[in-house]
């Protein structure tokens, strides 16, 4: 059974729920704001503290055992190489060139096109 100490009751669920409520308004108006590149960084660390709350307290692994903690951290590191390894590559690619060529809308017959 759960002990006293890991049942903190339901005003802490109100209490991360208005945190999580701060951190969409965060997120909405980040996205409306032009920062350039830091854009994504400002989206991420929002997103990642939005997500650590919800582990943490309505998964239940703050008063979780320490086995449960090791493998919550483990994913988180596993995800961060993961966003890591995709940015790297991301940045790295060229930028695409304009082909010059037309696109075709979908559903167009042969006759239709121009």
């Amino acid at each position: 059974m759960q002990s006293e100490k890991s049942h903190r009751g339901i005003a802490s669920y109100f209490v991360v729920y208005a945190a999580l409520l701060v951190l969409l308004a965060a997120t909405v108006i980040a996205s409306e704001v032009e920062l350039g590149r830091l854009n994504l960084l400002v989206s991420l660390a929002i997103a990642i503290c939005k997500a650590v709350l919800v582990v943490l307290f309505f998964m239940h692994v703050r008063a979780s055992s320490h086995r449960v903690w090791i493998f919550s951290v483990a994913g988180f590191a596993w995800l961060l190489i993961l966003i890591v390894l995709t940015m790297a590559d991301y940045t790295q690619r060229p930028a695409v060139p304009d082909s010059g060529l037309t696109q075709i809308p979908l559903g167009v017959h042969d006759a239709e096109r121009p």
